[in-house]
């Protein structure tokens, strides 16, 4: 085996534990580990101050992107802001900024290609907490509104934002985050708006992919399924019976971590990806498969 050759490549060779080869888990007594895969990239990550956002800012950082993050909850983003100074990774950020808000969006924008001078990756992470209501019980100013502002109207204006210097730039990757409500119904609440909301979000990507094509823009979507956040934990999701319920219907049978998304984000932010765009990757611990 020629070391050098993996090396050269920035591929790390792992020597797998014996046990993972006795039970057929490795074909080989080494695992390919790849190290730097966003070498050199800027990547806009927004609600970085918790869940998916944050784990995609450590991980994406921990790769070699140069993270800049912005989340409305000052105080989180400063933690993580923190939190990876102290690990000795890259990631900045600004805060607060409401994505709801279109000044706001342009601002942390045109901060980003202040610092940074272009754009290579957007990650649109930050969310406002959809509403949960059945049809009979859905107000439309108190509930679809805010869950339609806070799911699809934040993504349509940073992708918007973010499109003409990722054109300049001569291309880039979107990564949005639709759901596994976008693809199917459920008994266990009353997800109608949020539903809806990822599933503009799924077409929206999908109308963008083909709209960025000729400019080198890929723009893709992960579906989470069930994922333990601040968000779901506020919706009693993530603890007690209705976890158990939750989790013991998903073939892995267990509930998400955020890391669990965010390793499929590096992959579509990363040059692996670069002849994947306008696709949709449920990552849901084979929730859709049931």
């Amino acid at each position: 085996m020629n070391l050098g050759n993996y090396l050269a490549l920035g591929i790390v060779l792992v020597r797998a534990p014996a046990e993972q080869v006795h039970r057929g888990c490795s074909s080989s007594r080494y695992t390919l580990e790849m190290t730097n895969r966003l070498a050199g990239k800027i990547a806009l990550v927004t609600g970085i101050g918790a869940g998916i956002g944050r784990e995609c800012a450590l991980v994406f950082a921990r790769e070699g992107a140069a993270v800049f993050g912005c989340d409305i909850d000052a105080a989180r983003a400063s933690a993580t802001v923190a939190a990876a100074h102290s690990a000795g990774l890259a990631v900045e950020a600004i805060h607060p900024i409401d994505l709801t808000k279109p000044p706001d969006v342009q601002r942390y924008v045109d901060q980003a290609i202040e610092r940074h001078g272009r754009i290579d990756v957007l990650v649109n992470a930050g969310a406002i907490n959809p509403q949960f209501a059945p049809i009979s019980e859905m107000s439309y100013e108190r509930l679809w509104v805010p869950t339609m502002v806070g799911e699809v109207d934040l993504v349509f204006l940073m992708c918007k934002a973010v499109w003409p210097h990722l054109m300049a730039g001569g291309g880039g990757s979107i990564i949005n985050f639709a759901s596994v409500a976008a693809l199917r119904g459920a008994e266990f609440a009353g997800m109608l708006a949020h539903s809806a909301g990822k599933g503009a979000v799924l077409a929206m990507t999908r109308q963008l992919a083909v709209e960025g094509g000729a400019h080198n823009i890929r723009a893709n979507t992960i579906a989470p399924g069930l994922v333990a956040t601040m968000a779901t934990s506020s919706q009693g999701f993530t603890e007690g019976e209705k976890r158990d319920r939750i989790a013991a219907s998903i073939p892995l049978r267990r509930i998400g971590r955020p890391e669990d998304i965010a390793y499929c984000a590096l992959y579509l932010a990363s040059d692996e990806a670069s002849w994947v765009t306008g696709i949709n990757i449920p990552v849901d611990g084979g929730t859709t498969a049931a």
